[in-house]
Order: C-alpha cells, then sequence, then structure tokens
C-alpha cells in the first residue's frame, strides 16, 4: 500500500507547502498552515467556447432582477432583494440564528416563488421540520435533504430547479474527489467553488451557512469570502433579543445596509422601530444616562448609554465596557481628566449600550463622555436631549456624517434638543422643525448644554 503523500495548507490564503512552515509566504501569517493529504490535480479544462473581448459600451446594462425573500430586513440587507445565480454567505457565533433566519426566509421564499431546497448536514429531517413547525414555516414547497454528498447534492438541485438553495452549513459539507475530511481547508474550497460553478451555470441562488472562529472570523481558509458574491454576519448578544444583520461584501448593493431582527418564541421577528423598543424602559433625569444617536449601517438609531462612576476599593480603578469600545472608554476617561477637570484617576468606571446593540462608530464619544461626567458629578442630564459628536484628544467636538437623519430619527422619536458639533450647525436642516439645535466645540460647552 502506497504511503499517502502530505501537504500543508495555509488556512488563511490556501498557500500549499510540501513542508510545515511557522509563516505562510503567500500571505504572511503566522501559524495557519494545517496539515492535509494531498490530492491529485484536477483535469485541465478544454474551453470549448471562449468567450471573445468587446468594448464595455456594447455590455448589456439592465438591471439584475430580483426576488424577495419574504423578510424586508434580509432583503434590505441584500440590496432588495435575491439576486438569482447569487453565492451568498452567512457567518455568526453558534446559536446566534442564522439557520433560524435562513429556514425563514427559505419558507418566505417558498410562499412566493416556488420550490425551495434546505440542505442539512447537521440535523435530520425530523429535528428541521420540529423546528420549521416552531416558526411556523412549514410548506409543501420547502424541500428538506440531509446530505453531506456535495455531488448529489448538485444533481438534485439540477434535477429540482429550486428557485433557493440553502446549505447549513458548508463545513459538513464534502467533494467525494478529495480524500480530505470534511471542514479541512481543501474541502471547505473545492466545495464552495463547485456550489459557485451550480449558482452561475443554472442561475439558482445558494445561501451558505458558515460557521466562525473564536476571533469572528467565518472558519475556512480566508479564500471563501472572496469566492462568494456577498458575505453577511449576524451578530448580537445571546442574552438580548436584539439582532443585527450586517453586509461585509455584495456585489449587487452597498455595504452599508443592516437589518435588524429580534429573536422571539416563533423565531426571528423584523423591528420596525427599533429606537422605540431600545429606549422603552429608559429612566428620567437619573445622573449617569444619556441618549444618543447613532447609526447602524444606513439606518439611524436612538441609544441609551449609561455610564456608573464611583470611587474605586482596589489599588487599580477599574473600567469596563459592553456594547462599546473599551480603547475608546480609556481614550475619554483621559480627556475628561486632562481636559476638563474630572479627577477620575481612583475612580471605577463602567460603561454600558442599553439594549445588547454593539457602538463601533466615532459618533458616540460626546455621549459616553457626557454619561461617564454626568455620573460623577451625579448631576442627571437634560431628559428631552440626544447627543452626538466625535471628541478629539484636546476636548474638541469633531464632525459627524449624516447629521440630518440622527435629527430626524430624535424628532420622530419626540425630542426637542440636539446637541451637535459646532462645525455641522451650518448645514443642519433640522432648524425648520423647531427644534432646538446646540452646536458646541468642546465637551465643556456640552456640559453646560446639557446639565440640569
Amino acid at each position: 500500500m502506497s504511503k499517502m503523500k502530505v501537504m500543508f495548507i495555509c488556512q488563511e490564503c490556501g498557500y500549499d507547502s510540501p513542508k510545515w512552515l511557522g509563516r505562510c509566504p503567500g500571505c504572511g501569517a503566522w501559524n495557519t498552515l494545517v496539515e492535509e493529504l494531498a490530492v491529485k490535480p484536477a483535469a485541465k479544462i478544454k474551453y470549448v467556447t471562449p468567450s471573445k473581448p468587446r468594448p464595455i459600451t456594447e455590455v448589456d446594462a439592465t438591471a439584475v432582477p430580483r426576488f424577495s425573500s419574504g423578510l424586508a430586513e434580509f432583503d434590505r440587507v441584500l440590496g432588495g432583494g435575491i439576486v438569482p445565480g447569487a453565492l451568498i454567505l452567512i457567518g455568526g457565533d453558534p446559536g446566534i440564528g442564522k439557520s433560524t433566519l435562513l429556514l425563514q426566509v427559505a419558507a418566505g421564499v417558498g410562499r412566493r416563488q416556488g420550490r425551495v431546497l434546505y440542505v442539512s448536514g447537521e440535523e435530520s429531517a425530523a429535528q428541521t421540520r420540529m423546528r420549521a413547525e416552531r416558526l411556523g414555516s412549514l410548506q409543501d414547497n420547502l424541500y428538506i435533504m440531509t446530505e453531506t454528498n456535495l455531488d448529489a447534492i448538485a444533481a438534485a438541485a439540477a434535477n429540482m430547479k429550486p428557485a433557493l438553495v440553502v446549505i447549513d452549513s458548508i463545513q459538513t459539507m464534502y467533494s467525494p474527489e478529495l480524500a480530505a475530511a470534511p471542514g479541512s481547508v481543501s474541502q471547505v474550497r473545492e466545495s464552495t467553488g463547485k456550489l459557485l460553478r451550480l449558482a452561475k451555470e443554472t442561475s439558482i441562488p445558494i445561501a451558505v451557512i458558515g460557521h466562525v472562529t473564536k476571533e469572528g472570523n467565518i472558519a475556512g481558509p480566508r479564500l471563501l469570502e472572496h469566492m462568494v458574491d456577498v458575505v453577511l454576519y449576524f451578530e448580537g448578544e445571546r442574552s438580548y433579543a436584539f439582532r443585527v444583520l450586517r453586509a461585509m461584501k455584495n456585489r449587487f448593493g452597498s455595504t452599508s445596509e443592516s437589518g435588524i431582527f429580534s429573536m422571539e418564541e416563533t423565531g426571528l421577528s423584523e423591528v420596525a422601530s427599533p429606537s422605540k423598543l431600545l429606549l422603552s424602559e429608559r429612566p428620567r433625569e437619573v445622573p449617569g444616562s444619556v441618549v444618543m444617536a447613532c447609526m447602524e449601517g444606513m439606518r439611524p438609531l436612538l441609544i441609551e448609554v449609561q455610564a456608573l462612576v464611583s470611587t474605586t476599593c482596589f489599588g487599580m480603578p477599574r473600567r469596563m465596557a459592553v456594547g462599546f469600545d473599551y480603547n475608546r472608554l480609556i481614550l475619554l476617561l483621559a480627556v475628561l481628566e486632562k481636559r476638563v477637570g474630572l479627577m477620575l484617576g481612583n475612580q471605577d468606571a463602567y460603561v454600558n449600550a442599553v439594549g445588547g446593540i454593539r457602538v463601533t462608530e466615532p459618533a458616540a464619544d460626546l455621549a459616553v463622555a457626557l454619561a461617564i461626567a454626568s455620573s460623577f458629578r451625579n448631576v442627571a442630564v437634560a431628559d428631552n436631549a440626544v447627543v452626538v459628536g466625535e471628541v478629539g484628544l484636546t476636548g474638541e467636538v469633531r464632525m459627524v456624517s449624516r447629521l440630518d437623519e440622527r435629527i430626524s430619527e430624535a424628532a420622530t422619536m419626540g425630542f426637542r434638543r440636539i446637541i451637535v458639533p459646532r462645525g455641522n450647525v451650518s448645514g443642519v436642516k433640522g432648524k425648520q422643525r423647531g427644534l432646538e439645535i446646540i452646536g458646541v466645540s468642546s465637551v465643556e460647552e456640552a456640559m453646560e448644554a446639557v446639565f440640569l
């Protein structure tokens, strides 16, 4: 019996080497080469009808047809609906709701477009049916297939010609041409390549679920995200009901859109007015509570940020942030102590973005800084105020983008006092709505404008 040849393949870029290397020569990443059995090279491809170059002005520029998934938030993230022949990759933490989301999408497409093939490599058909009953997604047009062999899946899809194929998950699929185990770098790469060819040749859209690593990246080679047309991430805290669907790559639309869902007993429900739900339990005129206007993709959201500052009982004060960047919190504490004069060196500081929404944009700086100052001085912030602005290292408040959308959302929720960077005041259109737009150039000015 001949000895199998072993290769080492990089999980990031797919570079293969006959021996193990600490650093990948292809992408420069460290400790990313894994051991796998070598695969015989595929037969040389024969191009029967090669395409000919032509002027770009002669290319048909008609709009790509789309169809609805039945979930408006899902369609919003995709750019208006599902494109025929698209390969969509959805990643997220375990238990966050990826399978639930795609099962609801499959049921919605089945009601509107025809038969849908749902391929489960992790659950039995009975388990999938039980979940569909709980979600209210039982449909005659929803076909379940428990299979991990990609050749059998491709044959079933070509014979059925469904409106949508769902693969749950890509890490369980394998190609019989390779000797490597399912989930390995070569199997994930080959399986994705076969699904890509199937989608393009048959114009059947395929949605693929991908597991993520502990760092939050989709497991497998980084090449996986380059091969697909759309990369979506499903995020959220498991202890909260809110889930956010973000587009990291989209060849058919913008990557600035996001969809917001709420996890209920009957599955994921679309949130029509997230700001209203996020502020439903907000306390009134309590020190340390500030409402900020942030952007979740292209959508404005009003989120309550809470801060608690207390004298430390340890030698080293503690700093903790939930839903906000920890390093940004340390920066704001330094600015408040150096530029504003708040003695925070012996104070514990805790910041929380209420509702489980993760705030990443710098426009939330001013609201966090005011919440910390409010808790430290034990002075409440005006109940009808909304704060937005980026804070610099010298204590200045810098301009932010899309201020009109933020102000419009605040006005819709009944707020009439908006604290904005002074540089944005001249371009604000909200003055005509009877709002009190207060421009500030420093954190100290903002404190004087909102403290009761």
